[in-house]
């Protein structure tokens, strides 16, 4: 139900802005189409000659009338307003009900000799919007490889058996928290980046700050049996790894 009402309201903005888009350049912006005509003609000569000065120049005056030309139309700002609202409704639903993923462990069905392939659940999947957050009691570990939107990341790993050598946390986030919480003798390798955020993992701690990368590790990772490799990426938000 929810999903059948995503997708009516994306036809119903797409309906919306091609008949704005008529309208306007038929009515109220006539010079428009001239204007993206003149920019688009600049910007490709431009690239032709982009090794010269003035083709450079040529590239650089056409994108900037094809970008003025676009933030003035009327069409424009209409995606940009249904597109906030539509992030702020979807934003305050995840608050009110955060999604909990709780994998189901099942036994692993017998595999054919034909079969070379074996399709898993994961433990995360990709959404757009709402909270992730593992279940709150025993479960079966499998690697994390999502791309998030809108909404926070939580990861207790104190809940499962992780297995020998390397494990992998990969999460890229829009905006949003990730935490993640690790035993007492893990060792952790973490690479972060994210345009504005608060960093606090383990022993390191870091105030807001724009358009930061961290690269810490624990002294024994490398010749640690078990451990964990953690990649973060987001525009917007805090990340906190902690032991547990």
């Amino acid at each position: 139900m929810l999903g059948k009402m995503k997708n009516d309201y994306v036809s119903w903005i797409v309906l919306l802005g091609a008949l704005l888009l008529l309208l306007e350049i038929s009515f109220f912006n006539t010079g428009l189409i001239f204007s993206l005509f003149v920019s688009g003609a600049m910007i490709y000569m431009g690239r032709k000659a982009r090794r010269r000065s003035f083709g450079k120049l040529l590239f650089w005056v056409g994108l900037f009338i094809l970008g003025t030309s676009v933030i003035g139309m009327m069409t424009f700002r209409f995606f940009l307003l249904a597109i906030l609202i539509y992030i702020l409704i979807q934003f305050a639903q995840s608050k009110k009900n955060p999604e909990v993923i709780r994998p189901v462990v099942e036994k692993p069905k017998p595999v054919s000799p034909e079969t070379t392939l074996v399709e898993q659940s994961p433990l995360f999947k990709n959404t757009f919007f709402g909270h992730q957050k593992t279940p709150e009691h025993v479960y079966e570990w499998d690697d994390i490889n999502i791309l998030a939107g809108v909404g926070d990341s939580i990861i207790d790993l104190s809940y499962t058996v992780l297995p020998k050598g390397e494990t992998v946390i990969f999460i890229r986030n829009i905006i949003g928290n990730i935490k993640i919480f690790v035993p007492y003798d893990m060792e952790v390798n973490i690479r972060h980046s994210t345009l504005a955020g608060a960093a606090d993992v383990l022993d390191h701690h870091q105030d807001r700050a724009f358009n930061q990368s961290l690269v810490l590790k624990t002294p024994g990772y490398e010749q640690a049996e078990q451990k964990i490799k953690i990649f973060t990426s987001m525009l917007i938000g805090d990340i906190e790894v902690k032991r547990i």
